[in-house]
Formats: C-alpha cells, sequence, structure tokens
C-alpha cells in the first residue's frame, strides 16, 4: 500500500484502470502469481472465445499428464482444483465479478477432468475438447445447477461436472469401440 491508501501499483483492484501509470501498471497487475494463474497463464486475456483458449492450455498440458498413473493423474487434478478454488475465487473478487470472462483455470482444470483414463490418441483428446467446450457453453442439468455455488468453490465446480459428463462419455466412446472391435 502506498501512504495515500491505495495500492502501490495504482490498480486498486481494477485490472483496466491503469491509476495513471499505463500499460506496464496492467501488466505487473496481471503478472502477478494467483492472477496468471486464474487466467490461465494468459489464455483468458485473448480478446475472443477466452474460456476456448483457456481449454486449449489444458489440452497442453493433458500431452504430458496423460502418461501418469491414474492415481497421480488424480493428485494434480485435486491440487489443480483446490489452488483453483483459491486463484479463482480471489481474482473474480478483485474483478468485482461472479466468474469473469478472463478467468480460464476452470476450464484448464475442467478439460483435465474430462480426460481422465482417456484413450490415447489425438482423436480421443479433440473429442475430449469438443464435448467438454459443448457442457460448459450449453450447461444443461447438472453442469447449471454446480453453477450456483458461490466463490472460488463455484466457478470451478460447474466445469469439474462438465469435465464429468465429458468423462462419462468418453468413457462409455472408448467401451463400445472395444467392443466392437
Amino acid at each position: 500500500m502506498d501512504p495515500a491508501g491505495g495500492r502501490e501499483d495504482g490498480m486498486d483492484g481494477n485490472p483496466r484502470g491503469d491509476g495513471g501509470r499505463g500499460f506496464r501498471a496492467r501488466a505487473r497487475w496481471w503478472l502477478h502469481p494467483r492472477r496468471l494463474l486464474a487466467c490461465g497463464l494468459g489464455t483468458g486475456l485473448a480478446g475472443r472465445a477466452p474460456g476456448t483458449c483457456g481449454t486449449l492450455l489444458g489440452v497442453a498440458l493433458y500431452l504430458p499428464m496423460a502418461a501418469l498413473p491414474v492415481p497421480f493423474y488424480l493428485a494434480v487434478l485435486g491440487v489443480f482444483f483446490g489452488v483453483g478454488v483459491w486463484a479463482c475465487g480471489r481474482t473474480a473478487e478483485e474483478l468485482g465479478g461472479r466468474d469473469p470472462g478472463v478467468v480460464v483455470w476452470d476450464e484448464v482444470t475442467g478439460y483435465l477432468s474430462g480426460m481422465i483414463a482417456a484413450p490415447s490418441g489425438w482423436g480421443w483428446m479433440l473429442a475430449g475438447f469438443a464435448l467438454f467446450r459443448f457442457f460448459d457453453v450449453v450447461k444443461p442439468w447438472p453442469i447449471r445447477a454446480a453453477e450456483r455455488a458461490r466463490g472460488g468453490f463455484g466457478i470451478m465446480l460447474d466445469d469439474l461436472v462438465a469435465g464429468a459428463c465429458t468423462c462419462a462419455l468418453l468413457q462409455a466412446a472408448a467401451l463400445a469401440v472395444a467392443r466392437g472391435a
């Protein structure tokens, strides 16, 4: 805090206001580790389709995670979820919104939850991406019901449920393919 009672960076919790300091102040505000994580390492700042860009970060993170044994994958996913509850909740509070579009760590984690024990291959990754984006955008029940939860937990929960729906359909499709082969 500066002596005048405002924030040192001049942002006063508003990334769009510059406190008279311009681009550097805005950039410094976003480069705080918690905010950087909440906005999906910057993917949420995309001018168009930030949720889709965040999901693409999830795809990139899935590539090395796919080789993990399921218990380790679940442990990493649990850490991502827990940290996301905190980071997304605090960042949303600062931005003054319930689930601001720039906050996309929930999409990253949601996609990864949809890919739990998914069959290997680009086709399955693409199917997981398409299914997750469908569920995240359309929000059928139970996803819409999960959206009612508040704070960082609420931001993360609806995407976790969308990921669970994605996972269920991917597993059913994989079973159908295996039985047909």
